[in-house]
C-alpha cells in the first residue's frame, strides 16, 4: 500500500497567459498557452511521488486523450492509479485558466468525469492502509457528501489532510463542519479561511483547532504562511520571489508541508519547507513545471535539518 492517498477531482489544466484578466466586455491578448494534468489533491499527490513519497489517488477520468495524459503523467512519476476509475462516454474534467503577467489568474471549472464519481469508486480499506488521506474539492453536492461520508467512516488511525479551496470554503462553516471536524491538517489561504469562518486568520484558526484540528495552515502569498496546532503558532516567512504563474502554489505547499510532516519535521519546519516547494513551482506557468525532487530539496541550505 501507500503512505499518502490523494481523493479529490482531476481536472486536465488548460493555461492561457494574457496581458491581464480581461473585464466585462474587452478583448485581450493571449501570448502563450499551455496544457497539462490538474487538480488541488492530484498536484499535491504528484509533487509528494515526486518527493520519494509513495502515493496513489482516487478519482475518475474520461476514456478521452485528457484522461490518458493524467494517467500517464501520475504513472511516470510513481503514484499508484490502480483506484483511478476511466468512464466511458464522458469527458475528463476541464480547467480552463488565465493568468496575467504578474501571476494572477481567473479559473473555470468544466467538472465532466468528476461528477460521476460514486461511493462504490471509493475503497475504504486503500485509505485505511495509509497515513495520510490528501482531499480536496469536487464542484458537485453528491461528492462532498462521498468525502463527508468517508471522513466519518474512517477509523481514526489515517491523518486527514483537507485542502477545502475556495468551492468548500464558500459552503461555509455548517456545511463544512463534519469534515473539519474529522480533519487533522486543513490547508487555507487567508482569503479562503475569511470566508469560511467570517473571521482574520488567527482568529479563524483558532476556532477551526476547537472543532479538533490538529493542525490549521494559512497561506499568506509573498508573506510566508501561519501555522497553529496546540503547541502554539508561527509565522513562517518566505523568501521573495517575482510569480510567473501561482497556479498550483497551495497544492505544493501542501506537499512540501506534508513531506515535511512525513518525515517527523516540526508545525514551523513544515511551514517552511511548504513555502520552499510552493516558491519553485510559482517559477514557471504550470502547477507541475517546476516542482522538486528529493534531493534538489534535502540540499538546499534553507531545508530544515
Amino acid at each position: 500500500m501507500v503512505d499518502v492517498v490523494g481523493f479529490g477531482a482531476l481536472n486536465f489544466d488548460r493555461l492561457f497567459k494574457v496581458e491581464k484578466i480581461a473585464e466585462s466586455g474587452t478583448e485581450v491578448n493571449v501570448i502563450d498557452e499551455l496544457g497539462s494534468p490538474g487538480g488541488s489533491a492530484a498536484n499535491t499527490i504528484y509533487g509528494l511521488a515526486r518527493l520519494g513519497i509513495s502515493s496513489g489517488f482516487i478519482g475518475a477520468v474520461g476514456d478521452d486523450l485528457e484522461g490518458e495524459r493524467i494517467l500517464d503523467d501520475f504513472t511516470k512519476a510513481g503514484v499508484d492509479t490502480s483506484r483511478i476509475t476511466v468512464i466511458d462516454g464522458v469527458r475528463t474534467g476541464i480547467v480552463r485558466g488565465f493568468v496575467d503577467e504578474v501571476g494572477e489568474r481567473a479559473l473555470y471549472v468544466s467538472p465532466g468525469a468528476n461528477n460521476e464519481i460514486t461511493a462504490e469508486n471509493v475503497e475504504l480499506e486503500y485509505l485505511e492502509s495509509s497515513k495520510i488521506i490528501q482531499l480536496s474539492s469536487f464542484v458537485g453536492d453528491s461528492q462532498f457528501k462521498i468525502q463527508e461520508e468517508v471522513c466519518k467512516s474512517l477509523s481514526g488511525k489515517v491523518n486527514i489532510s483537507l485542502c477545502p479551496g475556495a468551492l468548500y470554503a464558500r459552503r461555509g462553516m455548517e456545511q463544512l463542519r463534519p469534515m473539519l471536524e474529522s480533519s487533522d491538517l486543513v490547508f487555507l489561504n487567508r482569503t479562503e479561511i475569511e470566508e469560511l469562518t467570517g473571521k482574520g486568520y488567527v482568529e479563524g484558526s483558532n476556532e477551526l483547532l476547537g472543532l479538533g484540528c490538529q493542525i490549521v495552515v494559512v497561506t499568506l502569498a509573498e508573506e510566508g504562511c501561519f501555522v497553529i496546532s496546540k503547541n502554539g503558532e508561527h509565522i513562517v516567512p518566505a523568501e521573495a520571489k517575482k510569480a510567473v504563474d501561482t497556479t498550483g502554489a497551495g497544492d505544493s505547499f501542501a506537499t512540501g508541508f506534508l513531506y515535511g510532516f512525513l518525515k517527523g519535521k516540526s508545525p514551523e519546519q513544515c511551514g517552511k519547507i511548504g513555502n520552499m516547494v510552493s516558491s519553485k513551482c510559482i517559477e514557471a506557468i504550470g502547477a507541475r513545471a517546476c516542482l522538486p525532487i528529493e534531493e534538489e530539496l534535502q540540499s538546499s541550505s534553507d531545508f530544515p535539518k
